[in-house]
């Protein structure tokens, strides 16, 4: 039922001497109510029953996932797309062990803009070094490596978003 049809049904009763019009169809049901001379509102008032979620079309289409790289200026965001890809499917091969980002958020490879980095390449890190910082929803969680090695690559540029189990060093296992 379109909205044509029920302004219609609103006239209609309004103009009538009926009290209450009930319409069903299917799941949906539209209920208009005349009010009484001695109510402060004049005309009809509307209840509509929409069918249940369960039941409702799924006529709505869905949008394809945003690129992970989509907020970064653009000069930040060429590079990282670039360079991301191949390492992930080199790390197999190598026996590199990639370091992932546990959550979806920021990544800082410092803990704050005039500190040194937590770990450049060539570092040797241990179960619980600290390796960077993963800002979400305004805070800053500091990310612990998993595996003992050297830090072979960092895979994401400072600054830039990360998704969830998205690689962000390569460790070379010692």
């Amino acid at each position: 039922m379109d909205i044509n049809h029920i302004q219609e049904l609103i006239r209609l009763v309004s103009k009538s001497k009926i009290a209450e019009f009930i319409l069903k169809e299917g799941d949906f049901e539209l209920v208009i109510r005349n009010q009484t001379q001695t109510e402060t509102n004049t005309g009809p008032s509307i209840v509509a029953f929409p069918p249940p979620v369960a039941t409702m079309p799924t006529s709505v289409p869905t949008l394809p996932p945003l690129p992970p790289m989509a907020t970064p200026a653009p000069a930040q965001a060429a590079p990282a797309p670039a360079s991301e890809p191949p390492a992930p499917e080199a790390a197999p091969a190598s026996n590199l062990i990639p370091i992932k980002s546990p959550m979806v958020g920021t990544f800082y490879r410092s803990p704050g803009p005039d500190k040194p980095p937590f770990v450049k390449v060539g570092d040797i890190v241990d179960v619980g070094t600290k390796v960077c910082i993963i800002e979400a929803m305004k805070l800053f969680n500091e990310i612990e490596s998993e595996v003992k090695g050297k830090i072979a690559k960092v895979l994401v540029e400072d600054a830039s978003p990360v998704e969830y189990d998205q690689p962000l060093f390569l460790v070379e296992p010692l």
